[in-house]
Order: C-alpha cells, then sequence, then structure tokens
C-alpha cells in the first residue's frame, strides 16, 4: 500500500495512537536510527569519519541511536545543547559524511543567530550531509525556511513522508529524499489521501506470472506512431522502452523519410511507413503517439488522426512529446484509458501558463491537465513524477535521479507505459506507477555504479 503523505499534526496523532498501545519511543527511535545508519553506510566506505551533530529532543535521539550502529566507521559524535560550542567541532572535525540530527518535525519558529550561525559553518564546509526526517532550519509542515538551512544530499524520514518536504521551496535543502516507513508504528490511522508516496512493495503481484499456456497473442499489440526526419531516433528509443516491457507485439508507424533509419534500427518490432487512411492493426490493444513527431514531413492527416482516436478509440491512448498539442478537449469514452506524459514544459503549454507556475502547485497542475483532455491519466515528470488525474489519489514516484535528464529517456518511459497499457489495459493506475518507478529505479542502479552512463544502458537497465 502506498503510504499518504501528512501534515505534522497527523504524524503527532499516528505517534500518539502507537504510545498509547504500549509501543515504546525509545524502540521506534532505535529502528529510525538503524535506518538512518543503513542510509550512512551507503554514502560513506568502512573506516570513513562520520560527523554526528544531535539536537536536544527526539532528532537527536534518532542520530545518537544511528551513530551506536557505525561501528565501522569512524564515527564523532557531538551532542548540540547550545550551538555556539559546537561551531568548532562542526567547522573543522574530519568528516566524508555528516549526520544532520539538529531540528526534527517540531520546528516552527525562527532559528536564533547561534543555531543559523551553526547551519551556515554547516554549510560553508560543503560535506555531504544525510538529514535525519527533515533538514534542519524547514519547517516541515511548510516548507518554509526558519533562517539558514541545512542543505542535504539526502534526508532520511521517517514513517511518512511531511507535507513540506515535497514543497518546491524544500527541495534544494531535501535532496534525494528517502522514506524509512516500517519503524515500528501501529497501522496508519489515516487512509490513503490525496497525495501518497509509492513504496516498491506496491508492486508485489505486478506485473502478474505468465501462465506456461500463453503465446503472443496474450500479451498485447502496442501500436507506436512515432518518428520523422531528423527525429528518428525517438521512435527507436520509444519502441525498444516498449519491447522492455515485453508486449506480445510492436509495430511502429512512422513518416516516410524516417522509415530506413528506424527499420534498420528494430529486429523485434514491426516497422511501416504511415499511410493517410491507414487502419490499426486488428490486434493493436493500444496505441502510443507522439516521439519525435516534431520533423516538417508530416502526414497532413496524423494530427487529425491522433485528435480521432483520442476522442473516440475505445482503446487505451498514450500521448507524448508532440502529440500533447494535438489533442483535442472533451469527454472521451466512457472507461476508456488516456494518459499523457508532460514534462513541466510541456504541461505548461498545454495550460497557456509558465514553467514555473505548473512547478509552483504539481498536483494542482497535474488535475487542470487532467480536467482539461477529459479526465485523462497524467504521468507529469520531473523531480518526483507524479501520477494521478482529475479526481482521486495522486502518487509520487520516489525513484530517479538527474541523469535523466537526458534527450530520450522520456521517449524509453513513453514507450514502456505503453507496452504496460498494451497487456494491462484495466490496471492502468498501477500499470503507470509501476513504469515510473522502474524507470526511475534503472537510473538509480546506474548512478550507485559510479561513472556516466547514457540511454542505451538505461534501457539495459529497465525492468531488471
Amino acid at each position: 500500500m502506498p503510504v499518504p503523505v501528512l501534515s505534522v499534526a497527523q504524524m503527532r496523532q499516528w505517534e500518539e495512537a502507537t504510545w498509547a498501545l504500549g509501543v515504546t519511543q525509545e524502540s521506534v527511535m532505535r529502528r529510525a536510527g538503524a535506518a538512518l545508519a543503513g542510509c550512512a553506510r551507503r554514502l560513506t566506505r568502512p573506516g570513513d569519519a562520520v560527523l554526528v551533530l544531535a539536537g536536544r529532543g527526539h532528532n537527536g535521539d534518532d542520530a545518537r541511536f544511528a551513530a551506536e550502529d557505525l561501528g565501522d566507521r569512524t564515527v564523532r559524535l557531538v551532542n548540540v545543547s547550545d550551538p555556539r560550542t559546537a561551531l568548532a567541532e562542526a567547522g573543522s572535525a574530519p568528516a566524508a559524511l555528516v549526520v544532520d540530527g539538529l531540528f526534527g518535525i517540531g520546528l516552527n519558529r525562527p532559528l536564533d543567530a547561534g543555531w543559523n550561525e551553526l547551519l551556515r559553518t554547516v554549510n560553508a564546509r560543503g560535506l555531504p550531509v544525510l538529514a535525519a526526517d527533515v533538514p534542519s532550519g524547514l519547517d516541515a509542515d511548510t516548507g518554509e525556511a526558519r533562517g539558514e538551512v541545512i542543505r542535504a544530499d539526502v534526508t532520511v524520514t521517517f514513517g511518512a513522508v511531511k507535507r513540506g518536504l515535497l514543497q518546491p521551496s524544500a527541495v534544494p535543502f531535501v535532496g534525494r529524499l528517502e522514506l524509512a516507513h516500517d519503524i515500528g508504528l501501529v497501522r496508519c490511522p489515516f487512509p490513503e489521501s490525496d497525495l501518497n508516496w509509492t513504496l516498491a512493495g506496491d508492486f508485489d503481484r505486478f506485473p502478474p506470472r505468465r501462465r506456461v499456456e500463453t503465446h503472443k497473442g496474450s500479451f498485447g499489440h502496442l501500436v507506436i506512431v512515432a518518428g520523422s526526419e531528423g527525429y528518428h531516433g525517438a521512435a527507436v528509443l520509444a519502441a525498444l522502452g516498449a519491447l522492455r516491457a515485453m508486449p506480445g507485439l510492436v509495430t511502429v508507424f512512422t513518416t516516410q523519410a524516417a522509415y530506413l533509419p528506424v527499420a534498420s534500427q528494430l529486429a523485434q518490432a514491426m516497422v511501416r511507413p504511415w499511410k493517410a487512411g491507414a487502419a490499426l492493426p486488428r490486434s493493436c490493444s493500444a496505441v502510443l503517439f507522439g516521439p519525435g513527431l516534431a520533423g516538417e514531413d508530416l502526414p497532413a492527416d496524423l494530427k487529425t488522426e491522433t485528435a480521432r482516436l483520442w476522442r473516440e478509440s475505445e482503446l487505451p491512448v498514450v500521448a507524448d512529446a508532440s502529440a500533447l498539442d494535438w489533442l483535442p478537449s472533451g469527454a472521451v469514452p466512457s472507461g476508456a484509458v488516456r494518459v499523457i506524459t508532460p514534462h513541466p514544459g510541456e504541461a505548461a503549454r498545454m495550460l497557456g501558463r509558465t514553467t514555473a507556475h505548473v512547478q509552483a502547485d504539481r498536483p494542482a497542475s497535474l488535475r487542470e491537465l487532467s480536467v482539461s483532455r477529459g479526465d485523462c491519466w497524467v504521468v507529469l515528470k520531473g523531480h518526483q513524477t507524479l501520477v494521478g488525474r482529475g479526481d482521486g489519489p495522486q502518487f509520487v514516484n520516489p525513484t530517479g535521479n538527474p541523469g535523466l535528464a537526458q534527450g530520450g529517456s522520456g521517449d524509453v518511459l513513453a514507450g514502456y507505459i505503453g507496452g504496460l497499457l498494451a497487456q494491462f489495459p484495466s490496471a492502468d493506475a498501477t500499470a503507470l506507477r509501476y513504469a515510473a518507478f522502474q524507470h526511475g529505479l534503472a537510473a538509480d542502479e546506474l548512478a550507485a555504479r559510479g561513472g556516466t552512463w547514457n540511454v542505451a544502458d538505461l534501457l539495459a537497465q529497465l525492468g531488471s
């Protein structure tokens, strides 16, 4: 089950419900500390020096328990009650990593000069920082700075993600956000909310296991309309992304000018030139329009056919890239799956707004996009990709990293989504979330190896 993103007040209620059932605070803090220590190990090597700054509250206790679990590192634990007495060690103690356990979710007031100076000193060193629950100086409810704020490379938050950590103002301080969900709290008293954090365990039964008697006709047929003069690579990458989802068949329709370069690079997918009035194959079970349809050689009917299929087809239809600008407003057939996959700039263009407006409130922008195009599903790409529609829950994807910011990665994702929907059209929400999760996870696994990587590497890793 995904975990609801909570306010600080809700998090406090969850904790109080836990203590009321006899679970001790120490047992929960020890598990939180163990999760924090596990992340610290991933960020360092045996023997590295780790500087742990622990405040007076429970956030400091989490950090202290983490320090106990780092026996194979050289740990310097600094218990900070007066920030002025910790300045020297914070500013000069040898460290490969700083663990920030100074302030937790209870901070809701401006910091005084002494604390600001301490946090500024830590930031000035430029060392990697791991924050416990929330970067010190940040309001976990609003995402506002309460003075100087620790700039963390990674934040491990406990129990549930707090709303303030997802605000645009918080992103530069939070760094990579990881959730340590299983820390011994009782069952969360809050149901699925309007915003939810995706867990790997959400996909334990997806995709379902293939039965022994199945054949390629059992797993759908994705049609991809993609590629044009100068943009043939997008069609190739979308097809290869689709094939990583293992649908039964993939057919690519492309422009006449792009046909040879696309066909010469695809062995498993069928490739055909787009012709006016051409019908979809009878076995088609989903359609993807858009990757690489930006050349000057587009057939005159391509935009109108995209709009027609979006408005009339009973099949799942995915629109990406250039095709996003061709979609009509208004209703689509009841129960028909419709998906758009914009990045923030494309979303802004579709809404007639600025990219900054979209990014300032991504959940609201997602809902507006969905409503404007027939209550379609929206995969709003970018940092912490969002999946949702005009009503109901939205899901934050926790995987991915800046390495995905290279041409072609979005084409791969669009193809992967199409390949899944061709097989599992009734599992639309799960398929979309799974696609975003696996796409980001592949990038994370590549980044963990170190060195550079490209979209060919991403394809090889996707789904593995």
